[in-house]
């Protein structure tokens, strides 16, 4: 019943449907070397090419004499009956399919063709042609439901002519598997290409994805050492303001209150957030955080490991958001592992620039004098970096140099330093006096 379901759906439903064959596209190697006129006449090439084939089964169709018809008729008949099945192909497929089983019974029927009957070279071709240009047109199980009526038709239009042609029937039907076959084998293998394409875009989206969550579930690991380590000292600042103070007002010892309980409330709300984006076998470090002050060990390391490496600072070093000192760690880290990775036998060079604005980077290699061995990284450790930069709101440019080795320039903003606060007042001193007096 389910075979019966694919036939009728594949070749009664909508048969003689209009589906017009479009011109083929010109966008390939060869055909841009062409003209545009030229261009345009490639792209009605297998149009060219059915018609042609229609021409081919007229004229090897054409019979002076079919069983009482005679003259122009029977040319009629034989020639242009075998013809309009394949021309119509182009527009109406799954229909010109069952006008050239009309065609191809007509003429077995009406025809003495000897030891081919009831095929004739012009019906043979006719048909193979319908059949491949309607297999090339659809799907394989619409091929496989076309060549199971040429069988049932052969054996059926053998019998009524005679048994002694059924052997060469079923040999004309085979071999129209055969092609058929060939057709559904390519069909398969480019929907096989084409899925395969479209799961490797689908998967090397999906792990850049992956790759983006994995490097800001880490950002938002380093930033809570360093978020929770001014929200404590902000907590332990407020709760000993008071007793810096002699016989503070009830307001000020109020406010600093308020200010250590919101201080406590957001540090504890900032663990829960970080307990959920945080691995069950993370354990989060002893060491604080790196600092741009911690990269003469870094580097020291990667001299190391055989990678030479030369450090320049320019501008006026000052001390940064703890933020992005860590953020700018990071990715000289991964720059120059990176260069240890792909890049063997090089020399490296560190840039940092303290500018008015903030904080540039850049970290460049020169070519590599050895072949590189297999990369055990992820792979996406430029994607890690520019996330990192993107959070920050800066700037990052990779790219290969004019001498063979790979640069990485990165600037980040940094807001401009709020000028120098008053001195603390000494104990004793009213604060809120000090505070009236400034207003």
């Amino acid at each position: 019943m389910d075979a019966y379901a694919g036939l009728r759906g594949d070749l009664f439903h909508d048969a003689f449907a209009y589906r017009p064959l479009p011109p083929r596209r010109t966008d390939g190697p060869i055909a841009r070397m062409l003209p545009g006129r030229a261009r345009e006449i490639v792209g009605w090439l297998p149009h060219a090419v059915v018609c042609f084939l229609a021409f081919c089964a007229m004229t090897f169709g054409y019979e002076r004499s079919l069983s009482g018809l005679t003259g122009g008729f029977a040319f009629l008949v034989s020639g242009m009956l075998l013809a309009v099945p394949v021309v119509m192909t182009l527009v109406r497929p799954i229909g010109a399919f069952w006008l050239s089983c009309g065609a191809l019974l007509f003429t077995g029927m009406m025809g003495n063709h000897g030891s081919m009957t009831p095929w004739t070279p012009g019906s043979g071709l006719m048909h193979l042609t319908v059949l491949a240009v309607v297999a090339l047109r659809t799907r394989p199980r619409i091929a496989l439901n076309m060549w199971l009526v040429t069988f049932g038709l052969s054996v059926v239009l053998s019998v009524l002519r005679g048994r002694a042609h059924t052997l060469g029937s079923v040999q004309v039907a085979i071999f129209y598997g055969m092609v058929l076959l060939v057709i559904s084998v390519g069909h398969i293998r480019k929907d096989a290409e084409r899925q395969v394409s479209a799961e490797k875009s689908v998967t090397a989206v999906e792990r850049d994805r992956r790759t983006v969550l994995e490097e800001r579930t880490n950002i938002a690991r380093e930033l809570h050492d360093v978020v929770a380590h001014h929200m404590s000292v902000v907590a332990i600042q407020a709760e000993a303001a008071p007793y810096r103070v002699e016989n503070p007002p009830p307001e000020l010892a109020q406010a600093f209150a308020t200010i250590r309980e919101n201080a406590v409330a957001a540090l504890t709300e900032l663990r829960r957030v970080l307990g959920v984006v945080r691995a069950e076998d993370y354990e989060a470090p002893d060491a604080p955080q790196p600092t741009l002050a911690d990269l003469d060990g870094l580097l020291a390391n990667v001299r190391e490991a055989g990678l030479p490496v030369e450090k320049v600072v320019t501008g006026a070093v000052r001390e940064l958001p703890q933020g992005v000192e860590l953020s700018a760690y990071r990715i000289i880290q991964e720059a120059l592992s990176n260069t240890l990775r792909h890049a063997p036998g090089s020399g490296a060079r560190v840039e940092i620039g303290y500018v008015l604005g903030g904080l540039g980077l850049r970290i460049l290699n020169g070519p590599a004098t050895s072949e590189a061995g297999p990369s055990q990284g992820s792979g996406h450790g430029l994607t890690g970096m520019a996330e990192r930069v993107a959070m920050l709101g800066g700037q990052m440019t990779a790219e290969r140099t004019a001498e063979g080795g790979y640069e990485v320039t990165v600037f980040i903003p940094v807001a401009a330093a709020e000028p120098d606060r008053e001195p603390e007042p000494e104990p004793g001193v009213d604060l809120a006096k000090r505070t009236e007096e400034r207003t």
